[in-house]
């Protein structure tokens, strides 16, 4: 690990889509967010709006892999994984992430599946900041990349607001510092740190169209009760979250993207000096959780290196979200950047 301790036996889960060509040069890999997992497409898939036949990521043309990320708890080693030293969960036990931890551990599996160069790499947020560092170090293993709505380092505002939610779930007495597997699990704590989430990842524009100042049809008797239609939202995503995913894994997930900075001592124009590939930055005009202003910050970066990059804002309303939601666009600018990548690959017998 990049902390200098040492974890393993180590396992990835992780699903593709499409098919592999003879000569291995169609794969994408598919970088998931924060509490994302390695379903990606299909029924209940995160993105499946975007990968599948003919969509943005045209699963007729290319092999599509999602890996849930180290630190995860949907099948990936995390925090609540069995520590083989012990025959109990890790807990706190567990040795802090980072988004180099993931990413080299994924090449681990690209190795595993024989991929010497995957076409490209592609996410949205915290997948975004993998996309980074896969361009940052192995810059000789892909073609294309395209960051989506992120950033090269938090802002003091983003780790304030990831600070806040890792306190709700760690004043949660079912918390018991980390080690609450086999009991209750700190439930009120990480559906309260999910509603904070939620109120980052939407606009204002996004929650006027969607609740306005709706009441709800039966007011609570609680005097403090959920009586707003953007109250019962959010404790219905908050409640709805912790029956999937796992209190540690928010906390370990959440430091390691307010550490990661991409920069790490280097300067704007030569962080991506090693850089062949072709790049897509993509942002949303209303998204104020990882503003436009740092996407181009992204593109401002490959340009000082000569990287041959393009950044597209699209103009939508849904905030942070866009990425997850404007599906249309993003296949659009997607499908038509991955198409000339691949046909002038091809051209250029640039398959392994």
């Amino acid at each position: 690990m990049e902390s200098g301790e040492k974890l393993g036996p180590i396992t990835l889960v992780y699903e593709t889509y499409g098919k592999l060509n003879e000569d291995k040069s169609n794969a994408i890999l598919v970088l998931h967010a924060l509490t994302g997992d390695a379903h990606a497409a299909g029924a209940g898939g995160w993105w499946s709006n975007f990968i599948g036949s003919g969509k943005g990521i045209d699963t007729d043309k290319y092999f599509a892999i999602c890996i849930n990320i180290l630190g995860g708890c949907k099948g990936s080693t995390g925090p609540s994984s069995i520590n083989p030293k012990t025959g109990k969960p890790y807990g706190l036990s567990f040795p802090l992430v980072s988004i180099g931890d993931m990413v080299n551990a994924q090449v681990r599996l690209i190795d595993h599946l024989g991929i010497q160069k995957l076409l490209g790499v592609i996410g949205g947020s915290m997948g975004g900041m993998q996309v980074l560092q896969w361009m940052v170090s192995y810059p000789q293993r892909i073609r294309a990349a395209i960051p989506i709505a992120t950033t090269m380092k938090h802002t003091p505002q983003q780790i304030a607001f990831n600070e806040v939610a890792r306190q709700a779930v760690m004043a949660d007495p079912d918390w018991r510092n980390g080690d609450y597997y086999g009991c209750s699990i700190p439930a009120k704590g990480l559906a309260i740190a999910r509603m904070i989430g939620h109120i980052t990842y939407m606009s204002d524009t996004s929650m006027a169209e969607k609740f306005g100042r709706k009441t709800r049809q039966e007011k609570s008797l609680f005097k403090f009760g959920a009586d707003f239609e953007v109250e019962g939202y959010l404790h219905y995503r908050g409640d709805n979250f912790v029956k999937r995913f796992d209190a540690n894994s928010y906390l370990y997930i959440t430091k390691a993207i307010d550490y990661f900075n991409i920069l790490n001592g280097h300067s704007l124009g030569d962080v991506f000096k090693s850089l062949q590939a072709k790049v897509l930055v993509i942002a949303f005009k209303s998204d104020w959780l990882y503003p436009a202003y740092q996407s181009q910050e992204i593109a401002k970066a490959c340009k000082l290196a000569g990287v041959d990059a393009s950044y597209c804002e699209v103009n939508s309303t849904y905030g942070h979200d866009a990425f997850l939601l404007e599906t249309e666009q993003e296949a659009h600018l997607v499908g038509n950047f991955l198409k000339s990548v691949y046909e002038n690959g091809k051209e250029h017998g640039n398959n392994g």
